[in-house]
């Protein structure tokens, strides 16, 4: 049976909501989306899914279709505040830059005075990453993501929560569409966990910008038969993941 490169990263967001409990996932992107919803329909069954808007659900709805699902509760933007300082929300979030430490930069590129690009600003990576766990999604692996020192700290790293004493910082991976990365190197910098089947340490070294801690690495796990069916059948039975990383 032929994988994916789509349908490895999508059981590895998978397998970082595994943990979650009842938060509430807030995965930003396709393949996160399919992500938390593989996890709640597996390892993670009390996780909560939002419609997008301010609706808790009761299904796991697919990918690219309007929910009818039962409603079980509602989500004002209040309430999702509550929720990030309590703690009980598990998001994976994008990054335009992120650094060794887990850094990451969504507000903009280049000096602070004259940015060579404008991006979407800080939003909630402030709060998100340290009140409760915060993972990253990162579609293309490449040096110009994976930066030495990010142009602006939008999202916290390891190494900035321990000047402030973040009690409650919770940088854990960043999935690629090449590797699994984690935070288990010197200090708290970032280590190559696994590389998706195909992909070479060297060929995410070379797509990283600076120098990767590497222990013993890994072949990222290849989905089940039961998480493959789940994916193609009733969580994104569209395709839509292999418009975001193509086989």
């Amino acid at each position: 049976m032929t994988i994916s490169r789509a349908e490895v990263c999508a059981v590895a967001c998978a397998d970082s909501f595994a943990d979650a409990g009842s938060a509430i996932a807030s995965p930003f992107g396709t393949i996160p989306s399919i992500g938390a919803r593989l996890a709640r329909l597996t390892s993670a069954p009390d996780l909560l899914l939002s419609d997008g808007e301010a609706m808790l659900i009761a299904e796991t709805p697919p990918l690219g279709e309007e929910s009818t699902a039962t409603v079980e509760g509602w989500l004002p933007y209040g309430k999702v505040l509550d929720l990030l300082a309590g703690g009980k929300r598990r998001v994976m979030m994008g990054a335009s830059q992120v650094d060794r430490f887990g850094n990451q930069n969504i507000s903009r590129i280049g000096d602070w005075a004259q940015p060579k690009v404008q991006l979407i600003g800080v939003r909630g990576a402030p709060g998100n990453s340290v009140n409760h766990t915060t993972n990253y999604w990162i579609p293309q692996h490449s040096t110009k993501i994976f930066v030495e020192s990010v142009d602006l700290v939008a999202g916290v790293g390891h190494d900035r929560a321990r000047q402030v004493g973040a009690k409650y910082h919770d940088v854990q991976v960043v999935v690629t569409d090449l590797a699994v990365l984690d935070f288990q190197g010197p200090d708290g910098s970032m280590r190559l966990r696994s590389v998706h089947p195909g992909v070479s340490v060297d060929e995410v070294r070379e797509k990283t910008g600076f120098e990767l801690a590497v222990d013993e690495v890994a072949e990222t796990r290849l989905p089940t038969e039961d998480e493959l069916a789940l994916i193609r059948d009733r969580i994104d039975p569209k395709g839509l993941r292999d418009k975001e990383v193509p086989a």
